[in-house]
């Protein structure tokens, strides 16, 4: 397979402070590509290495089977869109998405046609003779993103560039990135710290912490067999209920005594002889109420304490295991905070992790 992006054994320390280590990660021609964490995780900073404005202390790049480890941003062949729009106030939109451009020489037949071509994928025609201060936040990040456009390049690199806008503005422009990358096929690497954004854009998802990919994957797979304890509460909202105890053959006995069958499980590779300390891992929507709970392995009667409407479905908490846990519903099945409920849910759909080494079983 042809890699687009190759990342070999990559370092980057600022002083005694190693911020990536070792980092391997090969992004195959017109692939998706998210990097998600919480701040400090080393994202942005493998993004940066990627455009070259931070030099690595260790390691290699390689775009389109190219050494560009010590290359200048500009001979990359990158486009890359940041948080911020960073556009040239005095300019017009189209002087904006041309600039780059004049500099480099090009002829201005050429450069006319690109900036056309860029402001009609963005549909940002009518807003060409425009300066930024005319725009909304929205029009402006699309002007970032036509800006990377006009440089046909093979690699687009996005460093958070939905965060700055409102989340009605999140939601449109992630459909229009969506639909840029269905249509250019270029490969994308995209940096964010929300999750919606990673799980609907990816192909694949790597999840960092501490300048260390945790997991790399696609949504699927991230979401419904989390390799950690660390993916498996990141990921998710609200966050994926854990209860801690035993395993031991095929019951899995919570700290207080609750005894929950785990025989329809898939472990990994295969299940831990003798007794194991371990953490039960459910989604929300994962657990059922009522009569959906009758015919799980395991249920139980529980006292609902909150009730959420969310419009089309009802989040509740309550204990199981004595364990505060949350659960998911649909807005029609009535609940009230004091209401009993029978509980339940099917381990085959959830999660078991080593507690020590926090790995999945």
């Amino acid at each position: 397979m042809q890699h687009s992006v190759s990342i070999r054994d990559l370092s980057l320390n600022f002083g005694n402070v190693k911020v990536l280590e070792h980092l391997n990660l090969d992004i195959a021609q017109g692939e998706f590509i998210v990097l998600l964490g919480p701040s400090g995780c080393g994202k942005s900073t493998l993004l940066n290495c990627i455009a070259g404005l931070l030099d690595v202390s260790d390691g290699q790049i390689f775009i389109s089977g190219k050494n560009v480890t010590w290359e200048e941003p500009k001979d990359r062949g990158i486009g890359m869109v940041f948080q911020s729009y960073a556009l040239y106030p005095q300019m017009t939109v189209e002087k904006n998405l041309s600039f780059g451009l004049r500099v480099a020489g090009m002829p201005k037949a050429e450069i006319d046609q690109r900036v056309q071509r860029a402001a009609e994928i963005l549909q940002i025609q009518p807003l060409l003779q425009r300066k930024p201060a005319n725009l909304s936040g929205g029009q402006r990040q699309r002007v970032a993103i036509g800006r990377a456009l006009v440089r046909d390049v093979d690699v687009f690199l996005f460093d958070e560039p939905l965060s700055n806008l409102d989340a009605k503005l999140r939601s449109d422009l992630r459909v229009e990135i969506k639909r840029l990358h269905q249509r250019l096929k270029n490969t994308m690497i995209y940096v964010t710290h929300d999750q919606i954004e990673a799980l609907t854009l990816a192909d694949r998802i790597a999840i960092m912490k501490n300048g260390v990919i945790q997991q790399l994957a696609d949504p699927h797979t991230i979401y419904n067999k989390p390799t950690n304890l660390y993916v498996a509460g990141f990921i998710g909202s609200p966050s994926m209920n854990f209860i801690t105890g035993t395993l031991d053959g095929a019951n899995f006995t919570a700290n207080d005594g609750t005894v929950i069958p785990v025989g329809a499980y898939q472990f990994v590779s295969s299940a831990p002889t003798g007794s194991t300390k371990a953490v039960l891992g459910v989604r929300p929507e994962h657990i059922f109420i009522g009569d959906e709970a009758q015919g799980m392995p395991y249920k139980a009667t529980a006292e609902i304490e909150i009730v959420e409407p969310m419009g089309s479905e009802t989040l509740a908490w309550t204990k199981v295991a004595g364990i505060p846990v949350t659960f998911r519903c649909s807005s029609d099945i009535p609940l009230a905070a004091g209401d009993t409920v029978t509980v339940g849910f099917d381990i085959a759909r959830g999660s078991l992790f080593d507690a020590g080494t926090e790995n999945r079983l």
